[in-house]
């Protein structure tokens, strides 16, 4: 069997991160990974994972990889692959995976929505990756007999890997790992900052990643004078040593899926103070192995909690560990996306 994987972005984040990490577990499955050419293709070159650019995300460029590498199975990923995707020949097997919860856009009547429900449909199977994306999803009645939850999961083994081939010590209290853009809300970072500044003066936080917003995020950073506290570091390739010497992860999302750096911080033993937002909330348990927060006075309490506690803090890590332990289920979902492959037409 032969699967090609089709996102449209050239970059790596949380998505592509997912599709690297299942083109990795199926030693015994082909798959490619195909998208426009860019960033991503360094980050793919150091996990071995076989890449095919395309100079763009069109049909005509998929049509040709398509001739060329002749898949079983065609695997986009998020809304704007599977538009393409959707419109390749009939004969190809075709599996969606939607990755984030854009309720925005999905949501409410709105293009978006309504193309997602006609493109859904020429799918054998869709893969949704937390249960709000579909519940909140405008027409999921329409798209019901063909998906599924597919919660993502990470492999430990690869993870602590990567942190062992950093040879850096890092010296920080809270650590915001993502993407700095509108569904983030990045810019309230800062204003958390500002509050934890008032009750813990020498608190230190790295914020790691990149975006469109970066250039806000770094003005209002001089803006409250928090250059003393808050530090961007820009896009790490790899930043896990970091992450697991951080006393918490800080998140501040509009909306989410189920976020991999958000598994990846659990897994290496680092508590996570979120927003209320989708697929966090299935992840987190106040008190265990995190907080769940609302507004802004919330988030500062449960941050200072944990780096004034270190009782609090090194049960926490265990319990963060604990979750992950039983949560990462490599094999279960191994299963459930071969199944997806296999399913007739």
């Amino acid at each position: 069997m032969k699967v090609l994987h089709v996102l449209s972005s050239n970059k790596y984040s949380g998505a592509e991160n997912v599709v690297c990490q299942i083109i990795d577990m199926f030693d015994d499955v082909e798959m490619a990974y195909c998208s426009p050419d860019g960033d991503i293709r360094n980050t793919l070159k150091e996990k071995n994972i076989p890449f095919i650019s395309i100079n763009k995300l069109s049909v005509k460029e998929l049509k040709r990889v398509v001739e060329e590498y002749h898949p079983d199975v065609v695997h986009a990923h998020d809304m704007k692959a599977m538009l393409y995707v959707s419109l390749l020949s009939k004969k190809l097997r075709k599996v969606g995976h939607i990755h984030g919860n854009d309720i925005t856009k999905m949501g409410k009547f709105s293009l978006k929505s309504v193309l997602m429900r006609f493109v859904g449909k020429k799918f054998n199977h869709i893969f949704w990756v937390s249960n709000s994306c579909l519940e909140q999803f405008k027409f999921k009645k329409a798209l019901t007999e063909n998906s599924s939850i597919l919660y993502n999961i990470i492999n430990e083994d690869n993870l602590k890997a990567l942190v062992e081939k950093d040879e850096n010590n890092y010296n920080y209290d809270v650590i915001y790992l993502g993407r700095l853009t509108y569904p983030k809300h990045p810019e309230r970072l800062i204003q958390i900052a500002k509050r934890l500044k008032l009750k813990n003066p020498n608190f230190k936080m790295a914020v790691i990643g990149d975006g469109d917003l970066a250039e806000n995020v770094k003005e209002l950073i001089r803006t409250e004078q928090l250059e003393n506290n808050v530090f961007c570091l820009g896009f790490m390739r790899n930043a896990y040593k970091l992450l697991s010497q951080s006393k918490l992860m800080l998140m501040t999302s509009r909306f989410e899926g189920t976020p991999m750096v958000a598994l990846e911080a659990l897994c290496l033993g680092v508590p996570i103070v979120s927003t209320k937002t989708d697929g966090m909330v299935d992840l987190i348990t106040n008190g265990k192995n995190g907080f769940l927060y609302d507004t802004d006075e919330e988030a500062v309490k449960y941050i200072n909690q944990i780096l004034t506690d270190n009782d609090m803090l090194k049960k926490m890590k265990q319990q963060c560990v604990e979750f992950s332990n039983e949560y990462n289920n490599i094999e279960k979902y191994k299963k459930e996306i071969l199944k997806s492959y296999m399913e007739k037409k």
